[in-house]
């Protein structure tokens, strides 16, 4: 449990220098996602190594993980309808959020999240974290845990619609992961193109 706090508190770090206001203009964000991607990757596998058993390859893999990834830009698109109506906030919110790939070249951001950033999240909250919590507690333990740290990491963007975007992703992934562990290559696909469509080529 000692590797899994010390994780977690490698990962709110990295977070904190990313999204801080304190932090924020000393880094370029993408390359800081990037790094603390690879990060975490490497923190999994060392503490870790057996997610991989949790990894297949296979033409219904693929179509699982497209099939997520649809599905959750669909929720966001009806979220962001829904929350743009009720609340005055939070569309300005969303603008912010999207002001994060001004000037930047969308197609290496689309690389970035497609190859390293959407993967290598999932192995670390998923396939580490998740995983581990499970195993020393039980299934539901770990995934609302899982869930919890994964949204709060994002707190130090004090963006409440980030931070709720992390949380209802954080429990789609989440629940996949509890029911189907032995698919997290299709939620790490279903992440990656997530977060291509939705930053990239279909933005909300």
């Amino acid at each position: 449990m000692k590797q899994v706090l010390f994780s977690i508190c490698i990962a709110a770090l990295l977070w904190f220098l990313m999204f801080s206001p304190y932090t924020r203009d000393w880094v370029n964000f993408w390359a800081s996602m990037s790094f603390s991607a690879i990060i975490l990757s490497i923190l999994a596998g060392k503490f870790h190594p057996q997610w991989t058993l949790d990894i297949s390859i296979g033409w219904k893999t693929v179509c699982l993980g497209i099939l997520i990834a649809v599905a959750l830009w669909c929720v966001f698109w009806l979220g962001d309808k829904v929350t743009s109506f009720l609340f005055a906030f939070a569309r300005p919110q969303v603008d912010l959020i999207y002001s994060l790939k001004d000037g930047e070249n969308k197609w290496l951001l689309a690389a970035l999240l497609f190859i390293i950033i959407g993967p290598a999240e999932e192995v670390f909250w998923r396939g580490y974290i998740q995983r581990v919590l499970s195993d020393r507690w039980s299934p539901n333990i770990g995934f609302v845990f899982t869930t919890l740290f994964y949204a709060l990491v994002h707190i130090w963007s004090f963006n409440f619609m980030l931070i709720m975007a992390a949380l209802v992703v954080g429990i789609a992934w989440g629940l996949l992961y509890r029911f189907y562990p032995k698919q997290l290559s299709a939620i790490m696909l279903s992440h990656a193109l997530w977060d291509v469509a939705v930053f990239v080529l279909f933005p909300i």
